[in-house]
């Protein structure tokens, strides 16, 4: 079973040229930034971790552009989002990112993406809770066009562009893996239509196994398992060396530089009991 960290990288926390080659001479083979454009001030939709939303929710840099620092200083990490909002962002734009990420890092780029839950913060991007998950699955098959095809167009109830040229191609082919978040029918339906992996988050290990089953039985017995923001629970991570988990992303808390390096260390230990 492989390991990488999953974090939030804020301009509070370890640089991103700093925590790259942290993780790769820890022996991480992967890491994976979460996203937040901004967090409205209403703060109307409930945090699902059921607590004050923490502060580095606030704070996020961009990922792509963090993803892009540390891949500038790093030879084999993968670098991935975790989750990408992919509701909130133009999918022409977006498919540039991630080809251009991949092409800089030499075909490094993990494209985690999920339907998001800040109903207030996906309204301000023109987003229709209730159409978010549509909205997401079109804008992704038109990126997919766009990373495939030499020229491509797409006609949608959400996206509609006529025939165009888009470059940088991603390096990977067919493109870059697609990790999809969440835990419903819905989910696994769209890892067998585009998936490369599940990404699962927030299952507690003794009961993952029926959700890995069903989302087998969708998208096929070979169908990867990612496990985002785990934490360094050995008999947890046990449970997943039984389930047949394929990679379990660490959470990594945001600290300055000195904490998080020390924070690694412990983790590194963890992970190195399973290597």
């Amino acid at each position: 079973m492989k390991f990488g960290i999953s974090t939030f990288v804020t301009d509070e926390g370890i640089a991103p040229a700093a925590l790259g080659p942290a993780l790769e001479e820890r022996g991480f083979d992967s890491v994976s930034l979460a996203e937040h454009t901004h967090i409205p001030a209403s703060r109307e939709t409930p945090y699902p971790g059921g607590t004050d939303l923490p502060r580095m929710y606030y704070r996020t840099l961009d990922p792509f552009v963090a993803l892009s620092a540390i891949a500038s200083v790093t030879s084999n990490l993968l670098l991935g989002t975790g989750i990408a909002l992919v509701v909130q962002r133009d999918p022409i734009i977006t498919a540039k990112e991630v080809a251009s990420l991949d092409l800089i890092s030499g075909g490094r780029a993990v494209f985690g993406v999920g339907a998001g839950w800040n109903r207030e913060e996906m309204r301000s991007h023109g987003t229709d809770p209730r159409t978010r998950g549509r909205l997401m699955d079109e804008r992704i098959r038109a990126m997919i066009e766009l990373w495939t095809k030499e020229k491509a167009e797409f006609h949608g109830e959400f996206v509609d562009f006529d025939a165009a040229y888009c470059w940088p191609k991603p390096v990977q082919k067919p493109h870059p893996p697609i990790y999809v978040g969440g835990a419903s029918e819905r989910t696994f339906a769209r890892v067998a239509e585009y998936g490369s992996a599940w990404l699962v988050s927030g299952i507690h290990p003794k009961e993952l196994g029926p959700y890995i089953d069903r989302m087998r039985q969708r998208a096929g017995a070979d169908a990867a398992v990612v496990v985002y923001a785990a934490a360094p629970d050995r008999e947890a991570i046990e449970t997943y060396v039984e389930l047949g988990v394929e990679r379990v992303l660490l959470y990594l808390p945001t600290e300055p530089e000195s904490e998080t390096l020390r924070t690694l260390d412990e983790l590194a230990e963890v992970a190195s009991a399973y290597r």
